[in-house]
Order: C-alpha cells, then sequence, then structure tokens
C-alpha cells in the first residue's frame, strides 16, 4: 500500500508539473509570437501620437486613453456595488433559501457572455435611458459585467477573516458596521484588490460590450464628456484586423496594438500586487 501510495504521489507531482511547465511554454510562446510580429511599431510617437493616413500610420494615444477611461469608469461603478453587495451576503443575516439563490445567479451571471451583457447595455443604456454610443454607456456595461467577480472575490475575502475578530470588536461595544468598516474591510482588502485588478484587467481587454456601446473607429480629439464615443485597444485591434482598408498593412500596428494592451494588463496586475503587499504588511503589523 505504502509503495502504491508513492507511486501515485510521485506521478501525480510529475504529471503536475508537466502541466505547469506546458502552460509556462505556451505563455512564453505567445509572447514571443506578437512581440516578433509587432516589436517594429513600437516607439514614442506610436504611445504618444494619433492615427494617421487611414490608421496605417502614426499611434494609438487616443485607444490607449479610451481604454483608461472606461477602466476607471466601470471600476468606479462596480467595485462600489460590488463590495456592498458582498458585505450584505456575508456579513448580514439572510435566509438560506435566499442566499443560495442569489449566490447562484451571480454565479449564472458570471458565466454569461460578454457579448449579452454588450447587447444589454446597447438596449438598456444606448437606448432605453438615451445615452447614446458613449463612455457612460460603455463604462456602465463594463461595470455590470464585472459585477459578478467583484461579488465573489469580495465575499471569499471576507470569509478568510476569522470570526474571533468580529467577536471581539462587538464584545468590546463595537457596532456591527463598525466592526465591519474598521475589523473586517482592512483584514480582506488584500483579497478584495485582487479581484478588483482582475476585473480591470478584464475590463481592459473587453471588445464585444463596447463595440455595442461606446467604441468607435476613429475620433480626431481627446474626449471631453462621458457622453462623448471612444477609440479602445481591443477595439481597435478587431477592426484593424477585421475591416481595415489596408490589413496586410498595418499587421504591425494590430500586434503593436496587442503588445501595448498586454503591458497595460500587466501593470495593473503588478500594481494590484504591490498594494496587496503593502496593505497586507500593514495588518500584520
Amino acid at each position: 500500500m505504502k509503495k502504491r501510495a508513492r507511486f501515485i504521489e510521485k506521478f501525480s507531482f510529475t504529471l503536475i508539473k508537466i502541466m505547469s511547465f506546458t502552460i509556462i511554454f505556451f505563455l512564453l510562446f505567445f509572447l514571443f509570437y506578437i512581440f516578433s510580429k509587432g516589436y517594429s511599431a513600437l516607439s514614442i510617437d506610436f504611445i504618444t501620437k494619433f492615427p494617421e493616413n487611414n490608421m496605417t500610420e502614426g499611434g494609438i494615444f487616443p485607444a490607449i486613453l479610451g481604454t483608461l477611461f472606461l477602466i476607471i469608469g466601470s471600476t468606479l461603478f462596480s467595485v462600489p456595488v460590488g463590495i456592498m453587495t458582498a458585505i450584505y451576503l456575508n456579513e448580514y443575516p439572510i435566509n438560506p433559501k435566499l442566499l443560495n439563490i442569489v449566490r447562484m445567479m451571480i454565479n449564472n451571471l458570471a458565466g454569461v457572455p460578454s457579448v449579452v451583457f454588450g447587447l444589454f447595455g446597447l438596449s438598456v443604456f444606448v437606448i432605453f435611458f438615451k445615452f447614446g454610443s458613449s463612455m457612460l454607456a460603455g463604462s456602465l456595461t463594463l461595470g455590470i459585467l464585472n459585477l459578478p467577480l467583484i461579488i465573489r472575490s469580495t465575499e471569499e475575502a471576507l470569509k478568510t477573516v476569522p470570526d474571533s475578530y468580529r467577536e471581539a470588536s462587538l464584545a468590546l461595544g463595537a457596532t456591527k458596521w463598525q466592526t465591519i468598516r474598521k475589523i473586517v474591510l482592512p483584514s480582506a482588502i488584500p483579497g478584495i484588490l485582487t479581484g478588483i485588478m482582475l476585473s480591470m484587467g478584464r475590463a481592459a481587454g473587453e471588445t464585444a460590450p463596447i463595440m455595442f456601446t461606446c467604441a468607435t473607429f476613429y475620433i480626431p480629439y481627446i474626449p471631453t464628456s462621458i457622453f462623448s464615443e471612444v477609440m479602445a485597444l481591443p477595439y481597435h485591434i478587431y477592426v484593424l484586423a477585421t475591416a481595415g482598408t489596408e490589413i496586410e498593412k498595418t499587421r504591425p500596428i494590430q500586434y503593436g496594438t496587442a503588445i501595448v494592451l498586454i503591458a497595460l494588463v500587466l501593470i495593473l496586475n503588478l500594481a494590484g500586487m504591490i498594494l496587496r503587499y503593502k496593505y497586507k504588511k500593514r495588518f500584520e503589523e
């Protein structure tokens, strides 16, 4: 029995290592392929200039700016709503049957294809509320898309906080809300930040929701209103690769834009890791 158990353990670890190295290999191959195709387009002008000559020259500055606007707008909507929802579900007494139904609905919402959210945003925000094709409509649509991720990650982070923290705070005379605000939330911030950064990265890379609600092929100016249309990196790649007038000529720009998008998501993730480490260290001290 011991030999069999050791064999199974060794085989399992070997299989895990093979799978891990396979994932790393494909990730590195993917990054190398993208970089080899797009590095020639990268330059300061590529980052800071507007597109020129039917998108075949110039830069992607408005697309970068538009992506950042959408990330910020969707985060401002989804984070407060998602965190407050998670707090209510985890910290306040709810009928167990109702709680299970709500969680099931949240999980189902997380599995809905992004194109459906795009159609929802088009019907509700663009047409019904008459926001038109705008940053506001796109941000709200992306915010709803990210709500399940924020809620689930926050709820899991709150569950990691020991009940003894809550009991000690209540025993000292603190109210329920004071306990949540000053004890529970600070303890759960590292996990909450992880969910927020993942949602921001997802908002940066989605194409279908913004295609129906806010994205445009080209604008010769920087948006000055939440009701303005915007360029965005994922939609810029999609248009150049599928509907551009000179697809082959813009191929380096397509891959260069993809590199910038990957770098943006990487920066967001690194920022999240730094903030998570900072708050975790502060709480441990």
